[in-house]
């Protein structure tokens, strides 16, 4: 493990080294350390099986200089990086690389510079950050005796299979620049995604807990989500192709907003002319009723950090209020080249992740943090349902991906669990799971909404980095298809 002191020994010596480089103008030192923790769960019943296997932990730490040189009258700039190494010689090799890898850019303009005081401090679970490997693997148990308990005690002891995983993340940044940034960040995580399997009755059922402390972490609620989830939607059946009228649940509202919504309001997509909205800001894009906006900076949501990856302290940045689009999530590069005397982006997002956290190796690109989705006018799920009437409440979807590149807006999804048909205003049988596809636009779902209710939830799907805190919402007229006919 690396400790915070020598992540800020290292960005200071680096700085010092960089200062008497005569062709350097700017530059910015970046070192972190990662530990990504995973205790998959994989029961089965009629297979004998460990239930839980042994937890598997990937480690990285390094250090990332971006520098701007000057070479005659334009400004070039290079980015370099060193593995496993904060010593002087590993200063020197990834000095190197940048001067190596140096380009000129003309949409760069410059280094963030010094800025406000953060919001978060001192917000990390030491206890987190110094978990042992017992306590770890018993997340794991917690989880999967959360899930038998209420499927055996429904009378439900073979045919099982419960799977899915809990994780731990843990970081340390530090970063320093010329520009007067000298700043350092922790970060604690947990994590818990389960799915219950019945197979002789062919359902599945999904369940999530998430946190930043191991104090309120509660992977066995995660468990019991999902074995409850399953038994729920036991006899599912089929639904006629065409357009109905639905209500979103947590999670597919997440999904659809991490695959399709988000990534169309962030500049990077703006610059590529890869976004539904290009052109549209401040114009209504949306129902009046809904908002949306990003914020790194609650308290006690995953998602939250003390400080960006560009050493910016975090905070909230208004994407859509009240049906009006306001602005797009940036990094200082993205800020920069799009400010004008009609719009001056704030730079809250730029981050440098990978798959195992905040990573060196990388420039800092543009990330969400936590998405906010609400309603100027909010209600109960109880009255979205009378206001649906008949339809479909559609709980949980997987493969949400824009099927004609993202500028189009189009999307499609299949639904796999967690969902029931409406009827006369009230939840009515389940869906079979997997025989249904959602084939719609991201436009026709912002301007259709019917409802959002007041009470939230903090949600995380595969693959994505941010949190989205999400309500139910109901949308009319969406496009539901039959996929399997040789299904009953």
């Amino acid at each position: 493990m690396i400790r915070i002191e020598e992540l800020r020994t290292a960005v200071s010596d680096a700085l010092k080294q960089i200062r008497e480089q005569k062709d350097i103008v700017d530059a910015e030192v970046f070192a972190s350390w990662n530990d990504l923790i995973t205790i998959r769960l994989n029961y089965t019943s009629d297979i004998s099986c460990n239930g839980i296997h042994e937890p598997k932990s990937i480690q990285s730490y390094g250090l990332g200089i971006l520098a701007t040189f000057k070479k005659g009258n334009i400004i070039e700039t290079g980015y370099g990086s060193v593995t496993n190494d904060l010593t002087k010689e590993g200063i020197f090799e990834a000095l190197a690389k940048a001067k190596r890898n140096r380009v000129f850019d003309p949409d760069f303009k410059t280094l963030p510079g010094s800025v406000d005081k953060p919001t978060l401090t001192n917000y990390h679970d030491k206890r987190v950050m110094e978990i042992s490997e017992k306590d770890a693997v018993d997340l794991g148990w917690k989880a999967l005796d959360g899930a038998l308990k209420p499927l055996n005690d429904g009378g439900h002891k073979k045919t099982i299979i419960i799977g899915g995983d809990v994780t731990i993340q843990r970081e340390r940044m530090a970063i320093k620049t010329t520009k007067g940034i000298d700043d350092f960040d922790e970060t604690t995580s947990l994590t818990a995604n389960i799915t219950a399997m019945i197979e002789n009755k062919n359902v599945k059922g999904t369940g999530w807990s998430m946190g930043t402390h191991l104090e309120a972490f509660r992977p066995e609620a995660a468990g019991k989500e999902a074995a409850e989830s399953a038994m729920r939607t036991i006899g599912g059946r089929k639904i006629k192709s065409g357009r109905h009228n639905v209500i979103f649940g947590n999670q597919p509202l997440t999904d659809i907003a991490s695959n399709v919504l988000i990534p169309s309001l962030d500049l990077s997509s703006v610059n590529a002319s890869n976004t539904p909205f290009l052109g549209k800001l401040g114009q209504e894009i949306a129902s009046r009723n809904l908002n949306i906006y990003d914020d790194g900076s609650i308290k006690g949501e995953i998602g939250s950090k003390k400080i960006t990856c560009e050493g910016v302290p975090t905070g909230r940045t208004d994407l859509i209020k009240s049906g009006i689009l306001t602005g797009f999530l940036a990094n200082n590069y993205n800020a920069q080249k799009f400010k004008s005397n009609l719009y001056n982006p704030t730079a809250k997002n730029g981050f440098r992740y990978s798959a195992n956290g905040r990573d060196y190796k990388n420039k800092a690109s543009i990330f969400p943090a936590n998405v906010v989705i609400e309603g100027d006018k909010e209600a109960t799920r109880g009255s979205l349902l009378k206001q649906v009437n008949n339809g479909v409440y559609i709980g949980r979807i997987w493969y949400t991906y824009a099927i004609n590149g993202l500028a189009m807006g189009d999307f499609t999804s299949t639904i796999i669990a967690d969902s029931f048909s409406i009827k006369d205003g009230k939840i009515a049988s389940p869906l079979k799971p997997n025989t249904i596809r959602i084939n719609t636009n991201i436009k026709h779902i912002l301007n259709n909404i019917i409802g959002i209710t007041k009470k939230k939830r903090s949600t995380l799907v595969w693959g994505s980095r941010e949190v989205v805190i999400a309500p139910e919402i109901a949308v009319s007229d969406v496009q539901l298809d039959n996929i399997t006919g040789f299904l009953a």
